[in-house]
């Protein structure tokens, strides 16, 4: 009996008052500034390796040109801020899977007990899908350049500054990071009911055209080459969300 009183005395995650939110809004945005300034710190000093991992694509395509993959700046503070660019970029990636986790705790009171278990697999697949669409824009980025590069003509030669050559290769692994995060809304919205396996079956072709508008328009530069690695993964996965929406309906 006094068990049966002490389980209804306390306040279950849906009971919790606006200022508790809030607290716990709290807690969780200070375990991700503690492990997004770690991971800069940590990528601030691995700043000489860190930096000749992200100019391999641009060697790879200057070797196209015979040319040298130097960069080159410009001001005097450039040098350091390009430091605390890389820095600041290696804490977003680094600390991403524990961002995403205690995004996915805060969410996780408000599901249903059958949706609850679902917390971490989500939590798994946005972290493997997010360094996957990562992976493809770093990898597919020297065949960008090189089509950037060779649009100028032979007469031109490419002098590049860290803080744009950097900049636009974090734009692609943040676009494509995000963009490659497509099939877990699907198959969220279709566990929530919102969407239904059927209702994307018949929206096909119209899904397609606007995944094709969706990534000539978001890619930053501009390159069929990045457009077309962007927009086939995204129906596959469309077409996979499909499945995945009807298995997990069964």
């Amino acid at each position: 009996m006094v068990r049966t009183l002490r389980r209804e005395a306390r306040p279950s995650p849906d009971a919790m008052t606006l200022f508790e939110h809030l607290g716990e809004l709290r807690h969780r945005l200070i375990v991700c500034i503690v492990f997004f300034v770690c991971a800069s710190i940590a990528t601030y000093f691995l700043y000489g390796p860190i930096l000749n991992t992200l100019r391999d694509p641009y060697c790879i395509a200057a070797h196209e040109f015979h040319d040298s993959c130097s960069l080159y700046i410009t001001a005097p503070l450039q040098g350091f801020t390009t430091r605390l660019n890389v820095a600041a970029y290696g804490g977003i990636v680094f600390a991403l899977p524990v961002i995403l986790y205690e995004l996915w705790m805060f969410v996780t009171p408000g599901l249903k007990a059958n949706e609850k278990r679902y917390a971490l697999p989500f939590t798994l697949a946005s972290v493997a899908l997010f360094a996957g669409g990562g992976a493809v824009a770093y990898f597919i980025y020297p065949r960008a350049l090189i089509f950037l590069i060779g649009s100028s003509g032979p007469a031109v030669k490419a002098i590049f500054t860290p803080s744009n050559y950097i900049g636009l290769l974090a734009a692609l692994v943040l676009i494509f990071g995000i963009a490659f995060e497509f099939p877990v809304v699907l198959v969220a919205l279709e566990l929530a009911g919102a969407v239904s396996s059927r209702a994307l079956r018949s929206f096909r072709r119209w899904a397609i055209l606007l995944i094709t508008v969706f990534a000539a328009v978001i890619t930053p530069s501009s390159d069929p080459y990045s457009m077309l690695a962007l927009a086939v993964p995204m129906v596959i996965f469309y077409e996979g969300a499909i499945v995945v929406g009807r298995l997990l309906h069964r």
